[in-house]
């Protein structure tokens, strides 16, 4: 597949960047001017993202055995930016710690990040990860764009206490059941499914949606090039119309985000959420121990013969930046304590974490994401669109995801909506 983003988009996107990061004191700007001996890393752990106390409790072991001192830089979601800011100013953290998405795609190509394929191999970490994860991070021209490290499950969660105040007497595993379901939850003054249809979450469960009637190759090439005029694809939009006028979301979904549909499942106002492993991870002990987790209903003639979920090796990886070459033997260290089982179990004891590297492990203080751990037999598995759409539309998805859960928004103008998200690229 050709890079989404030439050279040219990378330094006009990174510019207009830069500015703003100028009049907001971006300290990242700073990383190349730390001591040479100081690894920088870049990360969205550090703050209140899953699985933070673990890392800098990591990162305290690590800086005490080798010696090395490390400088931690964290951002949110305008990690990417900040960091493209920095690599334009050639002042770029040594390692970042981010996911294969949207921008990201771009890096290896542009030279903003490096192929770490060999480093992979000459310092004996292959076999640590598996397989699926390795041929998620590799691109078309086989270059491996990151160490893989977090993965995830994104099942949907079940609230069998409010699904039996509701009088439903079984976990729905078609839409129809769903759709049932749902009038009895608000029957009861319950919101059935809760989504955050204004940002990624809707944008993730719109797509999860669409692809009931999608093999996984037509979902690739819907995805990749944003033609949804195939008669799978249009079928599907259709179904998550139905699902979404009969009432199966909860009420104004267009305008939620993903903490309103953490605190609505989590607090008890809906019986229902499409949750990756980190969100499942903090229902708290007396919701979690009457939730149960499967699939997203299927409707009649889907391509999926189960309900489905998603399940991605790619939510976030190791990558080495130019200036991380220049330090390189600190940053095999850093990696391979990284790589360590003692350290890969942690994340998934303490902080209930998903693993792209093998382990034995398990996540026994998280019962929901161990619960999702073990589906297997009992569902589907559709793909997660975030390596296949381009940068350019991955922002205009959110806004098509927000008009399509909009109740009484046609079939046709959701697709005509998404196929918008893909012009200009």
């Amino acid at each position: 597949m050709p890079s989404p983003l030439s050279r040219r988009g990378f330094l006009a996107a990174g510019g207009a960047v830069a500015a703003a990061s100028a009049l907001s004191g971006c300290s990242s700007l700073a990383a190349a001017d730390d001591d040479p001996d100081t690894l920088v890393v870049h990360s969205q752990l550090g703050t209140t993202a899953p699985g933070s106390p673990t890392y800098l409790a990591a990162l305290d072991r690590f800086r005490k055995e080798s010696g090395l001192k490390v400088r931690n830089l964290v951002n949110g979601d305008d990690l990417a930016q900040v960091y493209e800011t920095s690599r334009l100013a050639r002042k770029e953290p040594d390692v970042v710690m981010v996911n294969l998405y949207d921008k990201t795609l771009a890096w290896t190509d542009v030279g903003a990040t490096v192929d770490v394929k060999d480093y992979m191999d000459d310092w004996g970490l292959r076999g640590r990860v598996r397989d699926v994860a390795l041929d998620a991070w590799t691109d078309a021209k086989g270059r491996l764009r990151a160490f893989p490290y977090f993965a995830t499950n994104w099942p949907v969660a079940f609230n069998r206490s409010l699904l039996d105040r509701a009088g439903v007497d079984r976990i729905p595993v078609t839409g129809d059941e769903l759709i049932g379901a749902s009038r009895k939850l608000r029957g009861k003054g319950l919101s059935p499914v809760t989504v955050g249809g204004n940002d990624w979450t809707g944008q993730k469960l719109l797509a999860q949606v669409i692809q009931t009637f999608l093999s996984q190759d037509e979902a690739r090439h819907v995805y990749t090039t944003g033609d949804f005029s195939g008669r799978n694809a249009r079928r599907g939009i259709e179904y998550f119309v139905e699902l979404r006028d009969a009432g199966v979301f909860t009420d104004k979904a267009q305008g939620l985000t993903s903490d309103t549909m953490t605190t609505q499942f989590n607090t008890q106002a809906a019986a229902m959420q499409s949750a990756m492993s980190s969100a499942l991870a903090k229902v708290p002990d007396t919701v979690a121990r009457h939730t149960d987790v499967g699939g997203w209903p299927v409707a009649p003639g889907a391509a999926h013969d189960k309900p489905t979920i998603i399940r991605t090796y790619t939510l976030i990886g190791f990558w080495i930046s130019p200036n991380g070459t220049k330090k390189i033997g600190a940053v095999e260290k850093f990696l391979k304590f990284f790589y360590r089982e003692d350290t890969v179990a942690r994340f998934i004891k303490e902080a209930g974490r998903d693993m792209a590297l093998r382990s034995d492990a398990v996540s026994t203080g998280f019962p929901l994401v161990a619960a999702a751990q073990r589906l297997g037999k009992d569902v589907s598995e559709v793909l997660l669109p975030d390596v296949y759409v381009p940068p350019a539309a991955s922002q205009p998805l959110i806004t098509a995801t927000s008009t399509s859960f909009t109740r009484g928004t046609s079939a046709a103008k959701v697709r005509s909506v998404l196929e918008a998200a893909y012009r200009g690229v």
